[in-house]
């Protein structure tokens, strides 16, 4: 079986994908990934064949820093709506039929807010399977994204689809724990909850300096917010380990103590084995990578489903959360010593963790996938 799964946006959009898509190879299918031109280097890099759907986009500074500073819910809704589901879908479509058309597919497999491979799915009567990545529901809601595309169905000469079954008509795929979703966003009946990789247990700390995590996702990183926060965090008594993404040069934060590393990229499965807490934007990849170890958060949501994800976490107790445009540096001391010293955040993330080990490994997926293939062949 020849699988494309695709994706749009980021690495957050990316990564959820690849338990799934290394399964699919174990299992002897042809696996190959679509995502901007980019995100290449990324994709191949983790294994697989690449496709390019656009040309590399450009990230500037002041588009960066506007997002870190003034988070603004309305204004991220509207992103959605008419970055993704408008512009972006449109140009995936076409990208995604092209490349269909040359590869042929017997199955899709797209994130959740690569709608424009949907389009191009039932375009083509191939099977789609959907991925979240949104762990929480609520900042994608379908009267949101209805209007654009509605319009781009009627483009490609596809029937009305006003309930937008479209989006999760086939198998949906879910690597969160259950607990985690907004009980006001349910889950489709036919959701396949699995967990990307085994969650594990960190190391003791009851003999060692603890350890803080820090990080703002590959997004929204501008030194500022960085520097804001880490002004108080290098004068705890702890390790801290910062990473900044691959757009900020860590020498520009100038000379540290030494129990202080800045760092691009660190993978998580070798950094948070070793950490006592994660100070994050809340992103969906950071939190799962956060619950995996069982470990505490303290929140700096900037946008996007950051706030969903952030609420979802104080109403379990795995977190406090600070106010991006407001947070003092006393505010950052303060919440991370509160967050390391109460055992119940803790406990309250071990519970999390315990519940994605009870999850099924990627590799129940693919009969899932092969299934979807089969019926297919028999409506055919």
């Amino acid at each position: 079986m020849r699988i494309l799964f695709t994706f749009i946006g980021g690495s957050g959009h990316f990564r959820p994908l690849i338990p799934v898509a290394r399964a699919a190879q174990a299992a002897g299918h042809t696996v190959a990934i679509a995502g901007a031109g980019g995100r290449g280097p990324e994709i191949a890099a983790a294994g697989f064949t690449a496709f390019a759907t656009s040309e590399p986009r450009k990230y500037t500074e002041a588009a960066q820093r506007r997002m870190v500073e003034i988070p603004d819910r309305e204004a991220d809704v509207r992103q959605l709506a008419e970055g993704f589901a408008r512009r972006g879908a449109r140009r995936h479509a076409a990208a995604v039929l092209e490349l269909a058309h040359a590869w042929k597919p017997d199955v899709l497999v797209r994130d959740e807010v690569d709608f424009g491979t949907a389009i191009a799915a039932e375009s083509l009567a191939i099977p789609c399977a959907t991925v979240l990545v949104l762990a929480t529901g609520g900042f994608l809601r379908k009267e949101v994204v209805a209007e654009p595309l509605h319009e781009l169905r009627s483009t490609y000469g596809l029937p009305p689809d006003p309930e937008l079954t479209m989006l999760d008509r086939h198998l949906v795929l879910s690597p969160f724990p259950p607990s985690f979703r907004n009980p006001h966003f349910p889950l489709p009946a036919h959701t396949f909850l699995f967990r990307q990789a085994a969650a594990v247990s960190p190391v003791d700390a009851t003999s060692r300096t603890p350890t803080v995590y820090f990080t703002l996702g590959t997004v929204n990183n501008t030194t500022d917010m960085f520097s804001r926060v880490l002004a108080e965090l290098q004068d705890l008594p702890t390790d801290v380990v910062v990473t900044v993404g691959e757009r900020v040069d860590p020498a520009a934060f100038g000379p540290l103590p030494d129990h202080v590393r800045i760092e691009q990229f660190v993978p998580q499965e070798v950094l948070l084995p070793q950490c006592d807490l994660v100070v994050s934007h809340g992103g969906s990849g950071s939190l799962m990578g956060a619950f995996a170890h069982g470990l505490p958060s303290v929140l700096i949501p900037l946008g996007a489903d950051q706030p969903y994800n952030a609420q979802r976490c104080v109403e379990l107790g795995t977190a406090q959360v600070l106010d991006p445009v407001t947070l003092t540096p006393e505010e950052v001391r303060t919440t991370v010593s509160a967050v390391l010293a109460d055992g119940a955040y803790r406990r309250a993330a071990e519970r999390v963790r315990e519940e994605i080990n009870a999850l099924p490994g990627p590799e129940q997926t693919i009969p899932l996938l092969e299934a979807l293939r089969g019926s297919a062949l028999q409506r055919s």
